[in-house]
């Protein structure tokens, strides 16, 4: 059994798609971020960095005892290891995939990130930063949809890189930027988005969503609470 801590969030629904689409058994366990949750000692605990989501695996393969996992990239790599699914064993397909992945962590997560606080939940307008990472996102859609000439899926077959971007992504309006001029995105993007695992994993925890925009609280626990 896993236990999953998590939120109604890109990083959240990460790993949300990742168990419904390996079927595993699991227990949902929110972590309301708008609330201040992620600030606890007892979730700080599991995850020191106080971020959703984490994991504690009560079924670790070494049969020890319970094992907790946060970040999401180690997360997704645990998961699929664990399950052999969703990641290759071939050294070079792998490496294909941990390679979108990571790129998925280090890039489309930051500047979305980013652009979508600025462009959406910032106090006060800064054009300098607006443009600056609603660039950076431009730029790596541009990336990814030339990687997806050819493609259905960004490793050809579908994968943990798949679904880490697709999280991320599927918020492209709250940067304020199209995927218009990136059609092979878009393309993939609806392939995703049609997966039956991907609805289950988007669909838990939707009910207790908060818009940040409309709550001083939440802000406050997001952008200036530090523990």
């Amino acid at each position: 059994m896993i236990d999953l801590y998590s939120w109604a969030a890109p990083n959240g629904h990460k790993v949300q798609i990742l168990v419904e689409e390996l079927g595993i058994p699991y227990r949902i366990i929110p972590i309301n971020i708008t609330a201040g949750d992620q600030h606890t000692d007892g979730y700080r605990a599991i995850n020191p960095n106080g971020k959703i989501p984490a994991i504690v695996d009560h079924a670790p393969s070494d049969r020890g005892e319970p094992f907790s996992v946060f970040e999401t990239g180690a997360i997704m790599v645990y998961l699929a290891e664990k399950e052999n699914r969703f990641l290759p064993t071939a050294m070079r397909q792998r490496s294909e995939v941990l390679q979108w992945l990571f790129w998925q962590v280090g890039g489309i997560g930051p500047a979305m990130g980013q652009a979508q606080h600025f462009f959406r939940y910032a106090s006060e307008q800064v054009p300098y930063a607006i443009t600056r990472y609603q660039t950076e996102t431009r730029r790596l859609f541009r990336v990814l949809d030339e990687r997806l000439v050819g493609r259905e899926f960004i490793c050809d077959e579908y994968s943990i890189a798949d679904m880490a971007n697709f999280a991320w992504i599927r918020i492209n309006k709250m940067t304020g930027v199209s995927l218009d001029d990136f059609p092979q995105v878009q393309a993939w993007y609806g392939r995703v988005r049609s997966r039956p695992g991907v609805s289950r994993g988007l669909d838990l925890l939707r009910s207790q969503w908060v818009d940040v925009t409309k709550s001083d609280e939440a802000k406050l626990n997001l952008f200036q609470k530090n523990r």
